[in-house]
């Protein structure tokens, strides 16, 4: 398993960075928080986890071992693969999550896109025994905007919406909740714009 990986970041995507280590761009797919607190042209360094599948070979990163052992943990459930766990730390942080398993509480769980009552009950019973609820559960993520340029708004709309299709959203309330974000902020960036809007599509299940 490749553990972790470290160098300097080449290209910063809406679901993914590239990352070149030993002269090799690898791609490493991550959430926008992780993406968010990354810049083009410095040291990054990423917990990593090797997906193998026979058609493909799938690298996803983390910002701490904390969450690559979430993302790991989500997975050991039936029925759930590396794309809804990403799509599960990404809507929740760490210690919500936990709480949520250890206390069942399926209202937070299935504010995770793709995952209904059926799935978080299943998540609740393989999972609760094997986490240790927070004392607390802390304020909402930071994780401010870097520098980046703002770009035209069309074209980022479109990819934004894009990346939440991915994440297991459906179209028209993605759509929604990034043009409510856009009426908002005209310039938000990218990794801005996805970040709020997948906070907002959270709060709404």
């Amino acid at each position: 398993m490749i553990h972790s990986v470290r160098g300097p970041v080449l290209e910063i995507g809406l679901d993914h960075v590239v990352v070149e280590v030993g002269g090799v761009g690898l791609a490493v797919y991550a959430t926008p928080a992780t993406i968010g607190g990354l810049r083009r042209g410095e040291e990054a360094r990423l917990a990593t986890t090797l997906v193998v599948r026979e058609e493909s070979l799938t690298l996803f990163g983390f910002a701490d071992t904390e969450e690559r052992e979430l993302f790991l943990l989500v997975q050991t459930v039936s029925g759930i693969g590396p794309r809804l766990a990403l799509a599960t730390i990404a809507v929740l942080e760490p210690d919500t999550l936990r709480r949520a398993l250890a206390d069942g509480d399926l209202a937070t769980l299935t504010r995770i896109p793709g995952v209904g009552k059926k799935s978080a009950e299943r998540l609740v019973v393989e999972l609760r025994d094997k986490v240790t609820a927070p004392a607390t559960v802390p304020a909402g993520a930071g994780g401010g905007a870097g520098p980046s340029a703002p770009q035209p708004v069309l074209g980022v709309r479109d990819q934004v919406v894009e990346a939440l299709l991915g994440l297991g959203f459906t179209q028209r309330p993605a759509e929604q909740a990034v043009d409510a974000v856009l009426a908002e902020s005209a310039d938000a960036t990218p990794t801005v714009l996805l970040r709020t809007a997948l906070s907002s599509l959270g709060r709404a299940r």
